[in-house]
């Protein structure tokens, strides 16, 4: 199945594209965006990212959307759902994520992306609740889960179960939203 066209006033969410490739490995080599994250992506490695991105719209009918500024840039990173690739005291489950190129921080793509991503979660995917989850140093992921309702019971955050004991990315704090109740 292919991905699904989301349109939100600024932006397209859409399926990926192979010039997509170029810009998703130059914000996964940049060493402030993967600041949070284990280390910076090789071109092989994102290539091969975005192709499992790209596959899990065939798989679940959800994914983490390639995100289009028209007018603007063809390509600002990623929002979406993805399944976690792990085990943890809160999976299975699905969750929100995101992941855009510097030079767009800080204009609100991320949140309304997010919360396009949200519609779909509620709607045409039927989804109950969504997570996200950061290591607490990412102040940025933090601010957006918050701002999109998403909240935080201390008692959930974890230790990451693909880092290694003593790595400074291990401890994450983990959010949560549940879908809205619908109106009266």
């Amino acid at each position: 199945m292919p991905a699904p066209t989301l349109r939100t006033p600024r932006l397209l969410l859409r399926g990926w594209r192979d010039e997509d490739l170029a810009p998703f490995a130059a914000l996964n080599a940049d060493p402030a965006v993967m600041e949070h994250f284990p280390a910076v992506l090789g071109r092989a490695e994102s290539d091969a990212l975005a192709a499992r991105i790209a596959a899990q719209f065939d798989a679940r009918g959800f994914g983490l959307w390639a995100v289009e500024a028209p007018g603007v840039a063809p390509f600002l990173g990623f929002v979406g759902l993805a399944v976690p690739r792990f085990t943890a005291p809160f999976t299975p489950c699905v969750e929100i994520g995101w992941r855009l190129a510097r030079d767009f921080w800080g204009r609100g793509y991320a949140l309304e992306a997010a919360q396009a991503a949200f519609d779909f979660a509620w709607g045409p995917a039927d989804l109950a609740a969504l997570v996200s989850f950061t290591a607490p140093a990412n102040r940025r992921s933090v601010a957006l889960m918050e701002r999109l309702g998403m909240r935080r019971d201390p008692a959930e955050d974890f230790d990451h179960p693909l880092l290694a004991e003593g790595h400074r990315l291990r401890r994450h704090v983990l959010y949560r939203i549940a879908r809205p109740a619908p109106p009266a």
